[in-house]
């Protein structure tokens, strides 16, 4: 990865900040010093919580980042986060309650699960501002949040359809939820612009993050004749069972290509740290606004706002096939084209998107069906 000076950080954390504010899509522990000279401002106060361990190389590390730069980036925001926290509502409820106590202005609240129990909790602290992510319901201080993933789970879809030999790959999915189905249809149409005879077929562990689980599902879809393993999970166990027996796989959510640098031939990654300054600096300075601007989201950006992209590729990628990526990427970039543009047929043959016709961000957010050429159920 290519490391930026911190003058180009920040003139991009603007650009992106004025994407965001315009059109709005496209136990605890705290991580630094207190406000404690005589005479400082107060520092603001902003919690997360996530769904697991800092350190699991997946999903939470990556908020986890976005918080640490959050840090760096305004001297003025104290951070603290409470990791491993369970989607049941009893949980939830709680560990958000004990954040707000502790006297969060602004709390993150970072998995599908927990969008009720933020709704719920926002009711009796309407001073404090709450951001959940990939959920769709808003309230006046609760905004909901998510990244344009599938634009990069596409462009990901295109290496795995030139590395397939089998013409079979195996998708290790979370839970039938639009984001992951979303996510499927995504890397399926991505794999089929370069191999249309390519199948996905899918298997659902109904978990976040179960290595073991996760890397069972993975062992079942290579010895049914998968050549490429694909997962919306934040574990490195699909990928390592794909190298394990010589095989190759595309990751999720952080460089899984360190866990399985034999097999992973690149991973749709977050970028959530630009996101979180904007969105903190909007806040302290009045500009905040729950309303939904993309379908049910107060936020949806997506590559070309930088939050998503592609980790660094695997040496077994070719340069043909990068270039192809590329051109894909900056046709997307440019607002030319976009995933789910027509014609797009489900499972059955029968037309869901006309030719030259592109879902809207309603429609996408609310998937429950999958493309023409994927293997498995919606349930």
């Amino acid at each position: 990865m290519k490391k930026f000076s911190s003058k180009i950080i920040l003139a991009f954390a603007a650009l992106l900040m004025v994407a965001l504010l315009t059109a709005g899509c496209g136990g605890s522990k705290t991580e630094n010093k207190t406000a404690g000279q005589s005479g400082e401002p107060e520092k603001l106060k902003v919690g997360f919580v996530y769904i697991g361990p800092v350190d699991d190389n997946g999903w939470t590390t990556a908020h986890d980042q976005g918080r640490k730069y959050l840090e760096e980036k305004l001297p003025y925001v104290e951070t603290s986060y409470v990791e491993n926290v369970p989607e049941n509502p009893a949980d939830a409820e709680r560990v958000i309650t004990q954040l707000a106590e502790e006297g969060n202005k602004v709390i993150f609240t970072t998995s599908f699960g927990y969008m009720d129990p933020t709704i719920n909790v926002a009711k009796k602290y309407p001073d404090v501002i709450f951001l959940h992510c990939s959920g769709y319901k808003n309230d006046k201080n609760v905004a909901a949040y998510f990244g344009r993933m599938y634009q990069a789970r596409y462009l990901s879809g295109i290496a795995a359809g030139k590395a397939t030999k089998s013409n079979l790959i195996g998708y290790v999915a979370a839970f039938p939820i639009p984001e992951v189905i979303r996510g499927i249809n995504a890397f399926t149409l991505g794999v089929q612009k370069v191999n249309p005879d390519a199948k996905v077929k899918v298997v659902w562990t109904h978990t976040w993050i179960d290595a073991a689980a996760e890397k069972d599902a993975a062992v079942a879809l290579l010895d049914s004749g998968a050549d490429v393993i694909a997962q919306h999970q934040d574990s490195p166990g699909p990928q390592q069972a794909a190298e394990a027996v010589g095989k190759f796989g595309v990751g999720y959510n952080s460089d899984m290509g360190k866990m399985a640098p034999k097999a992973v031939l690149t991973s749709p990654v977050w970028n959530w740290g630009p996101f979180y300054v904007q969105i903190v600096q909007a806040i302290k300075e009045g500009k905040f606004d729950s309303t939904p601007k993309c379908g049910s989201l107060t936020y949806w950006p997506g590559l070309k706002d930088g939050i998503i992209g592609l980790a660094p590729y695997g040496p077994m990628v070719s340069e043909e096939t990068k270039q192809l990526i590329e051109q894909e990427k900056q046709r997307i970039i440019s607002g030319e084209w976009d995933v789910f543009t027509g014609p797009i047929k489900d499972q059955q043959g029968q037309v869901k998107v006309p030719d030259g016709q592109k879902l809207s961000d309603n429609d996408m957010l609310n998937m429950d069906w999958f493309v023409q050429g994927v293997e498995g159920s919606t349930k």
